[in-house]
């Protein structure tokens, strides 16, 4: 029986190159997206020609009902679920803290975070040998942000990412027992097209000397790095994170 993976997020950028490599690896993919139908059917399409099994299904995961039906349409089409993979996320445009306002907060927060909680609960409650389930993995994307804060720039982005890490070491605790292994990924100065959203597309290009390894990383690298921690090779592994930053 395949493994079944949702991504969410999973249209553009880190999650749509973590939805091929699952795909290629064996998994059956639901790649969840909201506003662009015609870049999640572009990555549905990708692993269908290449053998595999997706489907894409528009959710806005800082809704609940939207996480029930996304999560209801997984267990209708694909079966049983094994992996989650927390990716979606936003950006707005740079602004120091003394800028921003609460509707922006709570739109920030309510994707970022408030969808990840609702997620991960779902994958829970199919994943957990408490519920009858045969156990799984949650694999968060935080952002090395949350360990550098974004001063002047996304410092609602980043506490937002400092949240997931708590998510993350709290959810690994609770569940350890219960067969599901939760951990995340921190990327740095990745190439997609999230930076655009903060009103800067090449952002990576101007930041880049300031990393260690002297330049941007891609969206596959990090994939790479998911698609370990959710294969047996971190089969003694949760509650951790990796940070792909080129030493940032």
């Amino acid at each position: 029986m395949a493994q079944v993976l949702v991504v969410t997020g999973g249209s553009r950028g880190i999650g749509a190159a973590t939805a091929r490599l699952a795909a290629e690896r064996g998994y059956a993919v639901c790649v969840n997206y909201l506003h662009n139908p015609a870049a999640a059917g572009k990555v549905v399409d990708a692993i269908v020609q290449e053998g595999g099994w997706a489907i894409a299904v528009a959710a806005d995961i800082s809704l609940e009902d939207d996480v029930l039906r996304l999560f209801q349409t997984v267990d209708e089409q694909l079966g049983t679920l094994t992996a989650l993979i927390n990716n979606a996320g936003i950006l707005e445009q740079q602004r120091r803290v003394d800028e921003l306002d609460a509707v922006r907060l709570n739109r920030v927060f309510a994707a970022n975070v408030t969808g990840s909680f609702l997620c991960a609960r779902e994958a829970v409650k199919r994943m957990s040998t408490k519920y009858g389930g045969a156990g799984g993995a949650i694999v968060n994307v935080s952002s090395v942000a949350a360990r550098l804060g974004s001063p002047g720039e996304y410092v609602d982005y980043a506490a937002s990412k400092g949240a997931i890490d708590s998510l993350t070491i709290g959810l690994a605790k609770e569940v350890a027992a219960e067969s599901i292994r939760v951990n995340a990924v921190r990327p740095g100065f990745i190439y997609t097209d999230i930076h655009a959203s903060g009103g800067e597309p090449n952002r990576v290009e101007r930041v880049k000397s300031a990393v260690p390894m002297q330049r941007g990383g891609q969206a596959v690298e990090v994939a790479q790095a998911i698609l370990w921690l959710l294969s047996a090779e971190a089969s003694y592994t949760t509650g951790s994170f990796i940070d792909i930053a080129g030493g940032k």
